[in-house]
């Protein structure tokens, strides 16, 4: 009996086994995959191919990702035990990395070496890199090194990254033509660029729809003629040098992202453009208290004309201000036509005069959010003073109507905007929804007493109604 029985378990085990190995691939695969959605996972993958000869070479066509973490903390401790750690773990991750070549496809592959003692861990980095550029399909290879490390000339050429993610703190120097004709995404970080090489990585990369640039130096005219391009992002927000001073000339991008410190830059050809973030801030070359900033309002003037077709426009805190430089010497902003605009303001009335009169030029406004921001000097304070500027704004004729303004939304609501919002809602004329974002509880005394103020104010349009959330 012990013997029937022992021999229909294994029957049994057999026809289970045979359903599991009667799964079309795709859905093996598909099992297998979500074994790995966590880069600490990945190795559970492979140990799968120890289950049955169906599953022994499945685990290759599993899209994986991996990643390698050397800390800064990592060349710390007693002499001799943590060069055996790191030794052993250099020593673990390149065995592995010798079988995750097998792979059909390996969707990300991170390298992140942020040691204080970078130079040690150079060649491994450099097989790292070979790996990802030469050895297997990576489709997206990120490599932060905190340290001067010089990009190898064989990584040049792949037709497999569609994401490439670096960060070097050295120059970027293809020394012969750039060949990253599968790349969709390309951001770089920390490094030194030139025109000449910014041309060649761009013709290299004729698929290339997003470019992401974050703290870079020696670039001066930044042309961009991929067709498939529509993504740009400059930022220089990690620094505080601002020593950018940078010409774009890109015909084919819809959308554009300007962040951080910069001394000048200029939009020539953005024909296509339909979403503009300018939050950068000029705070280098002022150099008496009295002078007013001629370089960095003609940059702003210029930019606004630039930028006067978008759909939608979003300003920082320094544009604002230097709006309201501007508005005192009787500059009128450009006729524009953008639906959606956003105004990162200081909440000082000191801004009022330049906010109206920039508004005046927006006749195709739709929707209106004006977001407080209390980071920030109060810059036009050296050319005039708060009661002034309160005046100027009581006595000024901003009077113009907004003919087709729906939604205006106040981000982080403050009694200083009052006066900004009595005026909206007098010129507001078709407003629908007047929305008011602020941290107060109902219970709180100060919000009711904020809430009957707001809403006894005269309102222009019928329709308009005033709602209030919480933040």
């Amino acid at each position: 009996m012990a013997k029937k029985s022992k021999k229909r378990e294994a029957k049994k085990s057999e026809k289970t086994e045979d359903r599991l190995s009667d799964l079309p691939d795709s859905i093996l695969i598909h099992i297998l995959s979500m074994l790995c959605e966590d880069t600490e996972d990945s190795k559970e993958v492979v140990r799968t191919s120890v289950v049955s000869k169906r599953w022994q070479f499945l685990w290759m066509s599993v899209p994986v990702s991996l990643e390698i973490e050397i800390p800064d903390d990592c060349c710390f401790g007693p002499p001799g035990k943590w060069e055996r750690h790191v030794l052993d773990y250099l020593n673990s991750t390149n065995r592995e990395l010798h079988y995750w070549r097998s792979c059909h496809k390996i969707r990300k592959f991170s390298v992140n070496c942020d040691s204080s003692d970078t130079e040690r861990f150079v060649k491994d980095v450099h097989l790292w890199v070979y790996f990802a550029s030469k050895l297997a399909n990576v489709e997206h290879f990120r490599l932060r090194y905190e340290g001067a490390y010089e990009f190898p000339q064989f990584a040049f050429k792949n037709t497999s990254w569609r994401k490439l993610d670096i960060q070097l703190g050295e120059t970027l120097n293809p020394s012969a033509n750039v060949n990253w004709s599968g790349m969709v995404s390309l951001s770089l970080r920390y490094m030194y660029l030139t025109d000449g090489v910014m041309e060649k990585v761009l013709s290299g990369c004729p698929n290339l729809e997003c470019l992401k640039l974050y703290h870079f130096v020696d670039v001066h005219r930044l042309e961009i003629s991929n067709v498939n391009l529509r993504k740009l992002i400059i930022d220089n927000s990690e620094t505080d040098q601002c020593d950018l001073s940078l010409e774009i000339l890109a015909p084919y991008i819809q959308n554009l992202k300007i962040l951080g410190s910069c001394r000048e830059i200029y939009l020539r050809n953005v024909a296509s453009l339909v979403n503009a973030v300018l939050n950068f801030e000029f705070d280098c070359y002022i150099e008496e208290e009295d002078t007013l900033p001629r370089m960095e309002c003609t940059c702003l003037k210029e930019l606004l004309h630039s930028v006067a077709h978008v759909e939608k426009l979003e300003l920082g805190p320094w544009c604002i201000q230097y709006l309201s430089i501007l508005e005192l010497e009787g500059w009128q902003p450009p006729p524009s036509s953008w639906k959606f605009l956003q105004l990162s303001t200081t909440l000082r009335q000191l801004d009022f005069p330049g906010i109206c009169s920039f508004l005046q030029s927006s006749s195709d406004l739709e929707t209106l959010v004006v977001d407080g921001y209390r980071e920030s000097r109060a810059l036009l304070l050296r050319y005039t003073n708060t009661d002034e500027q309160i005046r100027r704004f009581e006595t000024h004729d901003f009077n113009c109507s907004f003919l087709h303004l729906k939604t205006i939304k106040i981000l982080e609501f403050s009694v200083s905007l009052m006066p900004l919002v009595k005026y909206l809602l007098k010129h507001a004329v078709v407003l629908e929804k007047f929305i008011i974002a602020a941290k107060y509880k109902k219970s709180d005394l100060y919000y009711v007493k904020r809430a009957q103020e707001l809403l006894s104010i005269p309102r222009s349009s019928p329709q308009a109604s005033v709602i209030f959330s919480y933040r």
